[in-house]
């Protein structure tokens, strides 16, 4: 049986209409046991940051505590939080038991009134296959408190969906052959969920999103100094890359409080995916030396440039000394590479200029293939997910708490200035 995809070809109601064309819609049901949470976590761990995971149990077990009956008030807001969770732009797995005769309403209605592409699936899976599995977890609790008596009373063999929506997963379908096949069927893996719109702000506070670190309004962040120690990150068990390795070993130390947001964006990172720490801390001879070669390179590129050009343009690739964020050991330069340490493609080699790379040096370049935007997402995720702030010209560029981030985040003073290696 072949699910239908929510496409064109329909009329939706501007007051219903829900998501963006770019948003994807996955609905999984299924019996207890027949894997619909395994298979909803592995999409996300496959996507990364982005996919809001809506699931039955969640709603009506932990938050309502409620039994399952057809005017549950759990019904109405599963779907409510998927349509809000699709108009802020995340993708959507809806997921649950979701008996046909007391939740299709409400799941019909939701993949009409999508805007972007919607699959329902089915997992169907025998009783007898189902007590095994069943049989086979390890939380002893509540293998005791939901019984095989439980699963064959809350069976329903084949409980589709009316008008063909699902497509039905045999029980021989592994779990990586299911989520390869749903990750196909929505083209998952391409689809890039816009970010949430920003908050309204007034005029006089709007800010341009791609600031640059030369603007008036970086130097102008006061600095309250924290005092916080640099630390080594190669005492942390990081893989870092010697690209950038000094004699003194300056390039592998970072304060102790960007380990620790470090650390965290590491775990956000999906199985098999890991950071590669380029470089930290950069002395601010080091910095000046690097401003005042890419501002001769492009004074000899631009001969009529005025200085307050060549000091604006050097400013997108390299920050002005006095307001560096690696000078005070507040920022990062960090890629993606996979479980055996090679580097994937994220669209262009770390540190590579604007006039290099075409401009695919900026985060948000338009020139990238699916792949390289894919990766770069993830690693942006897990990022901002550990409270990084990143420079907009550089993908790989990454501070906490320095005159830029406090400015980008609108906090009241920087906690990191520039600093001295002990």
């Amino acid at each position: 049986m072949t699910g239908t995809t929510n496409r064109a070809h329909r009329r939706v109601s501007p007051a219903t209409a829900t998501g963006r064309a770019d948003t994807r819609l996955v609905v999984i049901r299924g019996n207890s046991a027949s894997g619909k949470s395994s298979v909803a976590q592995r999409l996300r761990d496959h996507y990364g940051r982005g996919v809001a995971i809506v699931g039955q149990d969640v709603i009506r077990r932990n938050v309502l505590r409620e039994h399952d009956t057809a005017r549950g008030a759990n019904i109405a807001l599963l779907g409510r939080i998927a349509r809000e969770a699709l108009n802020a732009g995340f993708h959507v797995v809806l997921e649950g038991i979701l008996y046909a005769d007391r939740y299709s309403h409400m799941i019909t209605s939701l993949v009409r009134d999508h805007r972007g592409i919607s699959r329902c699936y089915y997992l169907d899976v025998p009783l007898e296959a189902t007590l095994v599995r069943h049989a086979s977890k390890a939380d002893a609790a509540y293998l005791a408190q939901v019984t095989d008596s439980h699963l064959t009373s809350w069976y329903r063999e084949m409980d589709l969906l009316p008008g063909a929506l699902e497509t039905v997963i045999p029980a021989d379908s592994t779990l990586q052959d299911t989520v390869a096949r749903i990750i196909r069927e929505t083209d998952l893996t391409s689809a890039s969920p816009a970010p949430p719109p920003p908050c309204k702000m007034s005029q006089e506070d709007s800010m341009d999103p791609l600031v640059l670190m030369s603007d008036p309004r970086v130097a102008a962040i006061p600095v309250l100094e924290c005092e916080e120690p640099l630390v080594d990150v190669r005492d942390h068990d990081f893989r870092v890359d010697p690209r950038k390795q000094d004699p003194l070993g300056a390039f592998a130390h970072v304060r102790e409080g960007l380990l620790s947001r470090l650390q965290h964006a590491r775990s956000l990172l999906p199985a098999g995916t890991d950071l590669l720490f380029i470089e930290g801390y950069r002395p601010l001879s080091l910095q000046q030396r690097y401003f005042d070669e890419y501002r001769d390179k492009l004074a000899a590129a631009q001969p009529g440039w005025t200085a307050e050009q060549l000091d604006q343009a050097a400013g997108r690739y390299v920050s002005p000394p006095d307001i560096a964020p690696h000078s005070a050991g507040a920022a990062v330069d960090v890629t993606l590479v996979d479980q055996d340490g090679h580097e994937l493609d994220l669209g262009t080699r770390v540190n590579a200029t604007p006039e290099e790379s075409s401009g695919a040096c900026f985060t948000h370049a338009p020139n990238l293939s699916n792949h390289a935007r894919h990766h770069r997402t993830l690693l942006l995720n897990a990022m901002e997910g550990a409270g990084f702030t990143n420079y907009g010209t550089e993908f790989w560029h990454f501070s906490v708490a320095d005159q830029y981030a406090a400015l980008m985040r609108h906090d009241p003073h920087a906690r990191y200035g520039p600093i001295e290696l002990p």
